[in-house]
C-alpha cells in the first residue's frame, strides 16, 4: 500500500495549525507524525500489509517518509 500527503496542503493547516507546516522542515514533522499513525493504524489491522509512505510536493516530486 502507498500513502501520500502532500505539501501546502489546506487541511493539513487546519488539522496541525498553520505554524505547524511553515517551515518545510516542520511540515515534514507533521505529516511524517500523521503518516506513522496511520502506518500504524493498518499494521495493526492488517499485519502483512507492507506500507510505503510519503510527501509529494507541488510538482510532483515525492519525499519517502519512514
Amino acid at each position: 500500500m502507498v500513502a501520500l500527503s502532500h505539501r501546502d496542503c489546506g487541511a493539513a493547516k487546519l488539522a496541525f495549525g498553520a505554524a505547524a507546516v511553515g517551515a518545510k522542515e516542520m511540515e515534514t514533522g507533521s505529516h511524517a507524525e500523521a503518516l506513522a499513525m496511520f502506518r500504524k493504524e493498518v499494521n495493526a489491522r492488517h499485519p502483512k500489509l507492507s506500507v510505503i509512505t510519503g510527501i509529494m510536493d507541488l510538482k510532483g516530486r515525492v519525499d519517502l517518509i519512514g
